[in-house]
């Protein structure tokens, strides 16, 4: 898995995006290396609890507009990626998102798939893909508001604005907000309390959390497979894309 590393120590289970030479922004060899990631801690059962961090100087910088898509079929390709919000929330483990840098489109989607999130005082989130012609497709539709509410979620998705770490944790889209240097050992100390906990408790309680919203994500999954699959090939997203790839 180049794209990720996977390590397990003391219970906690510490996940690395793993391409800080492009911000680890997403790729098709990330989203299955990640895939395979957590799969593999699901079946380990000395991992308690998760850590999901990311190498360099950013947690997710979102979709690698500079490397191309494929030819493959799009929607396979997409619920691909959805897997990745499918198979955070459905670890038994507790999931803790470790941001610093950005976390930007898929990138701030995959913080919002963990349980909790810890962010550096450097952070920056956002979800620009109505900016870029596109679609949110990691269940920002459905999650998103129950976090900072309808009309904020509409806010940060239609106008696709950057938030910093202090107005991202205000508006409740951020659990703490640490200096950058105290990021993991905050996150790993958070895991630690949670391995101290009796296992079966921690993970009934987040699926009993979960409970209440899973079904209602799933159908926002779908939806969103739907709208991206009318929006990525429109010409508004090839010209987007376009300048985004000639940009130094």
């Amino acid at each position: 898995m180049d794209t990720v590393e996977l390590t397990v120590a003391d219970g906690v289970a510490l996940v690395w995006l793993n391409r800080p030479d492009r911000l680890n922004a997403v790729s098709p060899e990330l989203v299955d290396d990640l895939l395979g990631a957590l799969d593999a801690v699901a079946a380990d059962e000395s991992a308690r609890a998760v850590v999901l961090a990311g190498r360099g100087r950013a947690f997710c910088a979102g979709h690698d507009l500079k490397e191309p898509s494929g030819d493959g079929d799009s929607r396979v390709r997409l619920e691909r990626l959805q897997d990745v919000t499918r198979r955070l929330r459905g670890l038994p483990q507790p999931v803790i998102a470790a941001v610093h840098g950005y976390a930007i489109g898929a990138g701030a989607e995959f913080a919002l798939g963990c349980d909790l999130v810890v962010a550096a005082d450097d952070a920056v989130f956002a979800f620009p893909e109505a900016t870029l012609g596109l679609s949110i497709t990691g269940a920002a539709s459905r999650l998103l508001p129950l976090l900072v509410g309808p009309a904020k979620a509409k806010e940060l998705v239609l106008l696709g604005e950057r938030v910093d770490a202090p107005v991202a944790k205000g508006m409740g889209l951020v659990n703490e907000m640490v200096g950058r240097d105290e990021l993991l050992e905050f996150a790993l100390a958070w895991a630690g309390r949670l391995v101290a906990k009796p296992p079966a408790a921690v993970t009934l309680a987040k699926r009993a959390i979960d409970r209440g919203v899973d079904s209602a994500v799933e159908t926002a999954l779908e939806l969103e497979i739907s709208h991206a699959l009318l929006t990525e090939h429109t010409p508004e997203v090839a010209r987007a894309t376009t300048e985004f790839r000639a940009r130094d």
